[in-house]
């Protein structure tokens, strides 16, 4: 990979467009105008489909394409893109990187009105993530990671080099149960405060999204499909900054050039070994081992 830029490069870079971006989204929140569903959407947090997920990726994409040419990249918004077809590949390569990016995360967060949605922007080669940053544009912060170095945390207007390393104290002792996992609750809630999005989420009260494992809003959760553009990045985060890690089995999860469809089978994150034994148990015994 010695002929491409660095990940750090990459997000250095690009982080001035996603500051533009976050400030776009962050104007036009009040007056979005939903677009028709995406048909693909497998439950209606993430058939959500907004003008600011086509003109955020359309403002990455050319960022990349004027910055970046070779790199490979995949966005959310692929298939509605008119820039698709001018990247080199939206795969992974052996040795290459592949940037991907979910351009609002939270997409009903954010058409509700609420403030915990963010921009995830990865750096993957064909094992593993490089590098990621989830920028917050309504809480005017973001938090990046390189592997192997930490989780670092940052107002908006501040460089990567002028971040702090991220330190949580007193957490919340909630767990978040990702969409499909709400019979796990039974199994937990004795024990912990368990949110089920899936029957809990309204829309005129915010609950923590998967990122309040770095806000403090969370200690752990469990997704039933790792998406590389989203929840598998913050997996990749959380582990970076201490947490427990592994798929809805306990083993770690495999590489990404193993998986199908840019997603791991599900995974279980804990910010500490006693919650993910907990965790594991409740998937084992409801039989989400395999």
């Amino acid at each position: 990979m010695s002929s491409q830029p660095s990940p750090r490069e990459i997000l250095q870079t690009l982080l001035p467009h996603l500051r533009v971006a976050a400030g776009y989204a962050k104007q036009i929140q009040a007056k979005i105008i939903s677009l028709p569903a995406k048909e693909t959407g497998d439950n209606f947090l993430s058939a959500a489909l907004t003008d600011a997920d086509l003109s955020i990726q359309t403002l990455v994409e050319v960022a990349l394409l004027g910055t970046f040419p070779d790199l490979a990249f995949y966005g959310e918004e692929y298939e509605k893109s008119r820039n698709t077809k001018y990247f080199t590949s939206t795969e992974l390569g052996k040795n290459d990187y592949l940037i991907t990016l979910d351009p609002i995360d939270g997409t009903q967060y954010y058409l509700d009105g609420f403030d915990n949605y963010q921009i995830i922007l990865s750096i993957l080669n064909a094992e593993h993530y490089e590098a990621v940053i989830a920028i917050s544009p309504a809480q005017d912060c973001y938090y990046y990671a390189f592997k192997n170095q930490g989780v670092y945390k940052g107002k908006l207007d501040r460089d990567l080099n002028e971040c702090q390393l991220l330190k949580i104290t007193n957490p919340a002792q909630s767990i978040l149960l990702g969409w499909g996992m709400a019979h796990l609750k039974p199994a937990l809630q004795s024990k912990y405060d368990v949110i089920d999005i899936e029957n809990c989420y309204c829309s005129d009260r915010q609950l923590p999204n998967y990122n309040g494992i770095f806000s403090g809003d969370l200690i752990g959760w469990i997704t039933k499909r790792g998406k590389f553009i989203d929840s598998a990045a913050l997996a990749f985060m959380a582990q970076e900054n201490g947490c427990k890690v592994t798929g809805l089995d306990g083993l770690p999860l495999p590489p990404l050039h193993a998986c199908k469809d840019y997603s791991y089978n599900g995974a279980i994150v804990a910010n500490s070994l006693e919650l993910h034994q907990d965790l594991l148990a409740a998937c084992r015994k409801l039989g989400h081992d395999n």
